[in-house]
């Protein structure tokens, strides 16, 4: 059990993998303090703990930096693993699952995620953006097959309960809200991902997911200029 003071979260709260470690210690109602960082003036602490990438979220057990949002995840999947006094695991107990939850997650970060920033940072045209929605949509639409492949017909990725797979993806969800916002239509579209777009519903309206998956597309939205600006700023 993590003692008071024995978990502390350096993230920010937008960002994707933090949300993704954040919905995983709800998970497991682990206690632990949450420290949001400012990208603009990083603290001492996050550049001491990740002196390689600078970046969140960075997971400190008993003061040891833990980095990378899927690393941490599993690191406290094995730390604290699923019991029979009803805390969930989050990886596969076969090893042959594990495998393939760890190749979706891996496909999420390698599709997704280039997409994701293009859309919203990257883009200097409409025609670059409209090209980065569609490779975004591509992904999407890989993931809904991955989706019946991984659940089984059960609610989620992991079957029954949030697993491995639904808290890589899940972490995006508040910013496919701005994305939605910004292009005028949905990324994950029910006539086109109905699975994933009912998937969609689920894992937002989780204990785990609520409070910590933004939804405000119109902060979100401002976020990102407050990002472009200082991305701009260190450009001079």
């Amino acid at each position: 059990m993590a003692g008071s003071g024995e978990l502390k979260l350096l993230g920010v709260w937008s960002s994707p993998y933090a949300i993704r470690v954040r919905v995983v210690l709800n998970l497991k109602s682990l206690p632990y303090e949450y420290v949001e960082e400012n990208l603009g003036d990083k603290s001492d602490l996050l550049l001491a703990s990740n002196p390689v990438h600078k970046s969140v979220p960075v997971l400190l057990h008993a003061g040891r930096p833990v980095n990378e949002s899927q690393v941490i995840v599993q690191y406290i999947d094995e730390v604290w693993p699923g019991d029979a006094g009803g805390r969930p695991s989050v990886m596969p107990s076969d090893p042959y699952e594990r495998a393939v939850a760890r190749f979706w997650a891996a496909y999420v970060d390698d599709k997704v995620r280039p997409a994701w920033l293009a859309i919203l940072f990257g883009s200097k045209t409409e025609e670059e953006r409209a090209a980065a929605v569609a490779q975004a949509v591509a992904a999407l639409e890989t993931l809904e097959g991955a989706f019946g492949e991984c659940s089984k017909g059960k609610p989620f990725f992991g079957g029954d309960g949030v697993g491995f797979v639904d808290v890589v993806l899940g972490g995006y969800l508040g910013w496919f809200t701005a994305i939605d916002k910004l292009i005028g239509r949905r990324l994950i579209d029910p006539a086109r991902t109905p699975a994933l777009a009912a998937w969609e519903e689920r894992f937002r309206a989780t204990d785990a997911a609520k409070g910590v998956v933004p939804d405000d597309a119109d902060k979100l939205l401002e976020f990102r200029q407050t990002l472009l600006r200082w991305s701009a700023s260190k450009a001079k």
